[in-house]
């Protein structure tokens, strides 16, 4: 007969060769020696020591998954009780989006103000942290302490203190049109090595953090793109001043007419005429002849 210490540590065994956690179904295939009840005391006393974690299968969230702990993260976890871990793998689950304490009450079935404490606790042991959501900025999200928190809560690079930052896409859109103008025409990897080399910006900014600003500037038509065929024959966008820069205003945009979207059936004489229109004649109030 097996001892329970031995069983115990054929299940780590089988644990460590799946880092990405096992189904008990597959631990189950591969132990088909150890007894059903052996297995299940095995699995709750490495829960309880903390050597074994078990999580929601990210690919079937009916089931779960068994995940072994490294001897950093045993001592990392020492103290916790069941139901505090319960909380931090429900907060692991979630990734770098966080979870909502509403969200880990539904999960976990744990009263509110139990779920508050733990999470107090998880905090000062700098296992987990609160982010706030740029999309929610009453709601606070939890996940691990390591994690970078996903683009869709913090705004990316362009949200500070959970606020617009107008006047730094602004900062960054004068740089790329000035580094623009000075070299004629640039590409995107052109214009992400100079925003690093200078430290205009003080986050690190990826290649779609930049492209926005290119085309806001293509939108504005301050800016001009061109596909060039590079040396490996590879269609490559050269970013340029235009040739003709498009004016804001022309005669015609600036009287109502311009913009009137029942223009074709205003005629004279008509239930829409210029003689009737007060947009047409405010306009003509305001010439100076």
């Amino acid at each position: 007969m097996t001892s329970k210490k031995a069983v115990e540590e054929m299940i780590l065994a089988v644990c460590r060769k799946h880092p990405e956690g096992i189904q008990d179904t597959l631990l189950e295939k591969e132990l088909p020696d150890v007894p059903v009840n052996d297995r299940a005391q095995a699995i709750n006393a490495l829960l309880s020591s903390l050597k074994l974690q078990i999580l929601v299968n990210p690919a079937d969230p009916s089931s779960h998954i068994y995940k072994a702990n490294s001897i950093g993260d045993a001592a990392r976890f020492k103290h916790l009780n069941a139901e505090d871990m319960l909380v931090y793998q429900c907060i692991q689950a979630a990734g770098n989006m966080g979870i909502w304490t509403r969200d880990m009450k539904q999960r976990t079935n744990l009263p509110q103000p139990k779920i508050n404490k733990i999470l107090k606790q998880l905090e000062e042991r700098l296992l987990v942290k609160s982010v706030k959501s740029v999309q929610n900025a009453s709601r606070k999200v939890y996940m691990l302490y390591e994690l970078e928190p996903a683009k869709e809560l913090t705004g990316g690079p362009w949200y500070g203190e959970n606020a617009f930052d107008s006047e730094f896409i602004s900062v960054l859109q004068e740089a790329t049109m000035s580094y623009i103008k000075s070299r004629s025409d640039a590409t995107l990897s052109d214009i992400v090595r100079f925003i690093k080399e200078t430290g205009i910006s003080k986050q690190a900014l990826q290649e779609d953090d930049v492209q926005r600003i290119i085309n806001t500037l293509d939108y504005d038509g301050k800016i001009e793109g061109m596909e060039v065929e590079d040396d490996d024959g590879d269609m490559v966008i050269h970013y340029r001043l235009p040739l003709m820069r498009v004016p804001a205003s022309t005669a015609f945009t600036s009287i109502p007419c311009g913009v009137c979207p029942v223009f074709t059936e205003c005629v004279e004489g008509g239930k829409i005429s210029p003689q009737t229109c007060v947009y047409y004649q405010s306009w003509l109030d305001q010439l100076d002849f």
